[in-house]
């Protein structure tokens, strides 16, 4: 009997261990978002600054999305890289909400690939890429090195023609 109990004992403070975490992240994702106005609005101003357009999609629900957010915000290195080459945005997306569908219609379906998933408009709106993040973690944690060559790879620079 003293097992049983042990036993559910462990499974209650798991559980509640866990509801303490997520109810801890930081939210980041905003639901009330008109993201398609948003998005044309970081077109605009990609192509004025002759940057692309980073778009992570996902939501405060998933914790990978929450960690990806944190993860290039608090690298230097990576951070300096996207800000001079990328307008970052978050788009929430829920299909259960029916939140930004026609949105994810625009830019391909992207939430095939699951979340976080990143697409790379140029200053035109055109989608150059989608990313699924998958490829850019090892283990629980996204890879470094990963991350700083899918940035590089998509700057405006990097698809310029006359560079090659």
């Amino acid at each position: 009997m003293k097992s049983k109990v042990s036993i559910i004992l462990v499974i209650v403070a798991l559980f509640f261990s866990g509801s303490i975490n997520a109810q801890d992240m930081k939210s980041v994702y905003n639901p009330e978002a008109d993201a398609k106005l948003e998005v044309q609005k970081a077109v605009k101003l990609a192509k004025k600054e002759n940057k692309h357009v980073f778009i992570q999609i996902g939501g405060d629900w998933c914790p990978w999305c929450l960690k990806m957010h944190e993860f290039y915000n608090s690298d230097t290195e990576i951070d300096s890289i996207m800000s001079a080459n990328y307008v970052r945005m978050l788009v929430y997306y829920n299909r259960r909400e029916e939140k930004n569908v026609e949105l994810m219609k625009e830019l391909g379906f992207p939430q095939r690939f699951g979340f976080p998933v990143i697409v790379i408009l140029d200053g035109e709106g055109t989608r150059l890429h989608t990313q699924d993040s998958r490829f850019l973690e090892n283990g629980s944690e996204y890879n470094r090195k990963y991350f700083l060559e899918f940035i590089k790879d998509w700057t405006p620079e990097a698809i310029n023609p006359d560079n090659y």
